[in-house]
């Protein structure tokens, strides 16, 4: 290790470059969990055609079969990252969604579909919360936000991935390019573009076995640390900490639900933009906030870390839910231009508050707690994000306001109450968490 890294007080810590490999590793397969999970919004009209299913049903297999388990099916097998080997947690859960993505290419029916959607949630429910554990034993708190923002990274490009190549390779199948291939070649296009995206899941298995599990640092000693009853006990006395921190990020997956889902409507219904032309602009400002707001906000972070300690970042995670606020302000566009540019304030506000606040979860938990505590995180962000901030904005434009057209004054009343309450309580838990330090140092 540098000289550098000694100064820091970084002696033990593994290798700059076996971390930074096992990060890429994450983030690869970060790509492919994204693309095989999205992918089916991208067949919907080709497989609805052959399996004679209605839009409620494709609905069902986006939603429930998906997001809901992988929410569900996140709490043991967070909690199974913390008491098993993470690396094999991953190259099971990969090997797992794998197999579900192909199976949902030889689906005979919706039912036959639905199950292999619930096999994809399930498999990909294991990468996140062993991935960011193990990144918390790879790097010491003044790097750490970097390197969980590179690996968040890997999930909004393979948001774009699952567009561009699944659409690529949809395409080559319309174009009977897979003919005088085994297998595919037989398939309706839907169908073999499915199979092609699952067959990468054991190059990435066998990808994974050159990470070596880190030790795990920050655990609680005596023979039960590992239990469940040693780990509520853990949740419990931290629950001060973390309950507005979980709080603060649910309320913002609400609002990027509400702006995120809603604004190519906005543009289409109040501004008559063009579908082509806002999936360019909306996915081009998505993806440039999203990576920068994920640097960004890692690397300022980490140096508010170096400066005052971990409790530090999450300033920078209060200042950014608030600047977001100016974002959730959309309905207020007088121009398809303008919905792109309060779109982008709180995508890339979000990015930067959503990156840091994963990081301070890991730090303040212990490591036998890290699993169950980001499975938690995503059960919050989906259950209230997706399902509410989604809903109360159809809500509020049919109910509320009774207009297709008021669906930006909608997205507005979702979006901005929701980040100024997210930023006093990111701020609450930074003022806990110091009160809580303070105590732990006097005693």
């Amino acid at each position: 290790m540098s000289q550098i890294g000694r100064q820091s007080g970084e002696i033990g810590w593994p290798s700059s470059q076996r971390a930074w490999w096992a990060v890429a590793v994450f983030s690869v397969a970060a790509i492919v969990s994204y693309t095989d999970r999205q992918i089916l919004s991208l067949l919907v009209d080709p497989l609805r055609a052959d399996l004679h299913i209605s839009d409620s049903q494709v609905g069902l297999l986006q939603g429930l079969a998906f997001a809901f388990i992988y929410a569900l099916a996140g709490l043991p097998l967070g909690r199974l990252a913390d008491t098993a080997p993470r690396r094999l947690v991953i190259l099971i859960g990969v090997l797992i969604w794998s197999a579900g993505t192909i199976a949902c290419g030889y689906a005979p029916n919706f039912v036959g579909l639905f199950g292999a959607r619930l096999l994809v949630g399930i498999g990909e429910a294991a990468l996140a919360p062993a991935a960011i554990s193990m990144i918390a034993d790879l790097f010491p708190a003044s790097r750490r936000g970097a390197a969980t923002g590179a690996f968040l990274i890997g999930m909004l490009i393979g948001s774009g991935v699952a567009i561009t190549v699944g659409g690529a390779i949809l395409q080559a199948a319309q174009q009977g390019a897979f003919h005088h291939l085994p297998i595919v070649g037989a398939m309706a296009p839907w169908r073999a573009t499915l199979v092609i995206l699952g067959l990468p899941g054991p190059l990435l298995a066998a990808l994974l076995l050159t990470v070596k599990e880190p030790a795990r640092r920050n655990q609680a000693t005596g023979p039960d640390h590992a239990s469940l009853k040693s780990s509520l006990s853990g949740f419990r006395s931290r629950w001060a900490v973390l309950a507005p921190l979980y709080v603060a990020m649910a309320l913002i997956s609400m609002g990027d639900a509400a702006v995120g889902n809603w604004s190519p409507t906005f543009m289409s219904r109040r501004f008559a933009v063009g579908s082509a032309e806002i999936g360019l602009l909306l996915g081009l400002a998505s993806i440039v906030t999203g990576v920068l707001g994920t640097v960004l906000g890692g690397l300022v972070a980490d140096r508010m870390v170096r400066r005052g300690g971990p409790p530090q970042r999450l300033i920078i995670a209060c200042v950014a839910a608030g600047l977001g606020v100016f974002g959730g302000a959309i309905g207020l566009a007088q121009s398809g231009l303008q919905v792109v540019a309060f779109f982008s304030v709180w995508a890339f506000m979000s990015a930067i508050s959503g990156t840091i606040g994963i990081t301070a979860v890991q730090e303040i938990v212990s490591n036998e707690m890290r699993g169950v505590a980001v499975a938690i995180n995503s059960l919050g962000n989906i259950l209230v994000g997706v399902v509410i901030g989604t809903s109360a904005t159809a809500f509020l434009t049919d109910a509320i306001y009774r207009s297709p057209l008021a669906v930006g004054l909608s997205m507005t009343t979702v979006a901005v109450p929701v980040g100024i309450v997210a930023t006093g309580l990111y701020w609450l838990t930074y003022r806990n968490l110091i009160i809580r330090r303070e105590r732990e140092a006097q005693a």
